[in-house]
Parts: structure tokens; sequence; C-alpha cells
């Protein structure tokens, strides 16, 4: 009995060593594990019955729901690139968007800016009492605690590409209807190394 005993306390042992050596998952994500992926579709589209699609020769650049500008560097045109690319294996055929294109893809980096306020740590409320005034030679005066209040500024960045309906506009009262969103957002989401998969793991 006492052998089983010591076997059962051994194994308990044995998976709290292990569990205290394993990897926390959430703190050990590489900079390709921390992205997070979205996608979003209309479900009562027939994505059959289209046929060309045509993709915007730049990408938007919102910031802070403003439309900034339109850039084309090195990690909009890899975005774009693999964009067409899997169309195409898809089956559909790209075209320019003066020929009609069923779909079209708009292509968008958006920044969105947070600010926030702090204060500093009281470092004299924590000390003040070990301190005798009379050492600092002004006996009959105390401390006071300074206050200083910080500020910081976080921005984040997400690649946001969407799938509008310009076969069907015109049965939607000539409004672009977007039929599918892909959203990737996370740390060096803008880097060109990780534009195509990126676009791979929205698909």
């Amino acid at each position: 009995m006492s052998k089983i005993t010591w076997l059962s306390g051994g194994a308990l042992l044995a998976i709290i060593s292990f569990s205290n050596c394993k990897k926390d998952p959430l703190n050990n994500l590489s900079n390709d594990e921390s992205r997070i992926y979205v996608t979003n579709y209309d479900t009562t589209a027939n994505f059959s019955s289209y046929k060309t699609f045509s993709i915007a020769d730049s990408v938007d650049v919102i910031q802070d729901n403003q439309l900034l500008g339109k850039e084309l560097g090195s990690f909009d045109t890899a975005v774009i690139t693999t964009v067409s690319q899997l169309m195409q294996q898809r089956g559909y055929q790209l075209v320019s968007r003066e020929t009609s294109p069923d779909l079209a893809f708009n292509v968008s980096k958006v920044i969105s800016t947070s600010t926030g306020f702090f204060s500093y740590p009281d470092y004299w409320d924590f000390y003040g009492d070990y301190y005798d005034p009379y050492y600092w030679g002004y006996p009959g005066y105390g401390y006071y605690s300074p206050y200083a209040v910080g500020v910081y500024t976080i921005q984040s960045g997400g690649l946001e590409i969407d799938l509008l309906d310009l076969k069907n506009a015109a049965t939607h009262g000539n409004k672009l209807t977007v039929i599918w969103t892909g959203l990737s957002r996370g740390e060096q989401v803008f880097k060109t190394a990780n534009a195509a998969l990126q676009v791979d793991s929205v698909r």
C-alpha cells in the first residue's frame, strides 16, 4: 500500500514539475502567432456567380477614421499581388475596372491612435515617514508630495481587405455592397515579409 502511495506522489510531482517547465502559450507567442485574423462575409452572396474582378492599384491609408491618402510601397504591392494571385487560382479573371468587373477589391491600412493619462508613483508618500525633517536643517517644515502626470500614446495598425459586389449594384439602389472582409491586426502587420501570410490567413 505504501508503495502505491509513493508512486502516486512521484507521478504528481513529475506532473507539477513538467507543468512548471512548460512555456506559457500567451507569453511566448511569436509576432506571427500574436496577430489576429478576422473574416466576415455575406452568407446570402452566391460567389460562384461572379467571374471577373479588379483590384485597386494602391492602398488607402486611414488614420483615426480619416483618409490620409494612398500608398504603393513594397508592402502594398505584395498585398495586391497576393490577392490577385489567390483569386486567379480560384478561377476568377483579373480585368481592369474600365471593363465592368463583377467584383472589386479595396485594400486599406487602418491606423488607430489612443491617448491616456497616468500619474507617477508617489515616491515621497511612500518614504516620507522614514526621514526626520530635522535632518535637512528645516525644523517645523514637512514634506510635500510632488504630483506628476504622464501622457501616453499608442498606435495600432490593421490590414483590411474589402470585396465589393459591382455586378449587383443596380439591384441595390446603385450602392456597392461589401460581401467579404478580411482583417489582420497585431505586431509587424505592415512588414513586407508578412504580407503574403496575412492575405493567405484571411482568405
